[in-house]
């Protein structure tokens, strides 16, 4: 009798045994696949998912979903919980490539290796579009960014005030992070301003009697004046003699600070008129500040200026961007009238 109850009872041990594993490996299977299968949408190579500062787990799910990066918020939810996330959201900029798994978009918001920003910098002639360019790709605001800049006893450990403040703000490439605070930012942008004056360039300014800031002052002037690199140390030569001589230094990117009018082609009588201290016609010296952040060849070339007697120039009339020059006023005035002339022929108002 026992073994044939055993014959009898042997194959259902055995199916179920079967279907058990079956179950098992299924479980597995799709526990793999909520860990290691693709759960991200249609998108390009990859995209950035930002994480504000203060932000709590619930606004990182709702945000992978509203911003179309994950296919599937319960799969995450159910990874990013085994894993431990939700309270150990981390600020920043995140790069998310297409396919990722939960498991692989989890471990990287998780460990908080955020994406760098690069934050290139190019001319600006304004604190507001310095503020605009930093809060347009970082998360420290506008309101931060400002307080910063109109700070004077903040920016006196940098030895600038609130006129001089841009002077620090050279063009050029800065990384970050997203998440950086407006101080920071602030920080590094200065810090890379002071690596820039090594001993050679502050005694070169030295031997002009111009402290540095007062070369990128005089720089911002060159910048202004000429696209033309090679033409930049006879640009400062002109202005340079002119200091040296007592003249005012009649630059007309000057009266267009002063005005806030950029688009001005040319400068009229009235426009000189104009009362404000950046208005070199009506004052002395230099302008309180910088009337754009100029690149190092425009610094360079104020260090370096070429050796001339020049005092006056006018741009050509043929459109190249370079200038003739000229010792005498006489002479500059015949330049003038070319460069006139060439407007009226182009119809330039």
């Amino acid at each position: 009798m026992r073994n044939k109850t055993n014959k009898n009872t042997s194959p259902w041990v055995r199916r179920i045994a079967i279907i058990g594993a079956c179950l098992i490996a299924g479980a597995l299977v799709v526990a793999a696949y909520l860990l290691m299968g693709p759960n991200t949408r249609s998108f390009g190579d990859k995209k950035y998912f930002y994480v504000p500062t203060g932000s709590r787990y619930e606004d990182v799910l709702r945000g992978l979903s509203e911003q179309e990066i994950i296919s599937s918020s319960s799969t995450f939810n159910l990874v990013a919980r085994q894993l431990g996330y939700p309270s150990r959201v981390k600020a920043g900029r995140y790069e998310i490539r297409k396919g990722m798994s939960n498991l692989e978009i989890v471990r990287i918001l998780r460990s908080g290796k955020q994406s760098p920003v690069k934050l290139v910098i190019n001319k600006l002639r304004l604190k507001n579009d310095f503020i605009r360019l930093v809060s347009n790709n970082l998360e420290a605001d506008s309101a931060a960014m400002r307080a910063i800049l109109e700070d004077p006893v903040y920016l006196r450990q940098f030895g600038l005030d609130t006129t001089t403040v841009m002077a620090a703000v050279m063009p050029n490439t800065y990384e970050f992070y997203w998440n950086t605070p407006a101080a920071k930012v602030f920080d590094k942008i200065s810090d890379a301003y002071e690596t820039f004056w090594n001993d050679t360039r502050k005694q070169k300014a030295a031997a002009l009697n111009l402290t540095p800031v007062q070369v990128t002052v005089l720089a911002s002037i060159v910048e202004e004046e000429t696209n033309r690199n090679d033409e930049k140390p006879v640009i400062a030569s002109v202005y340079l003699n002119r200091l040296k001589k007592g003249m005012r230094l009649g630059a007309d990117p000057t009266v267009k600070f002063a005005l806030q009018n950029f688009a001005l082609r040319r400068i009229y009588n009235t426009h000189l008129e104009y009362d404000s201290p950046y208005n070199t016609y009506r004052y002395y010296g230099l302008p309180p500040g910088p009337i754009c952040t100029p690149s190092a060849r425009s610094i360079d070339a104020v260090l370096t200026p070429a050796e001339t007697d020049y005092l006056f120039f006018a741009a050509r009339p043929d459109g190249s961007g370079y200038h003739s020059f000229a010792v005498t006023f006489k002479e500059h005035l015949e330049n003038a009238r070319a460069y006139q002339k060439g407007l009226n022929a182009r119809g330039i108002k």
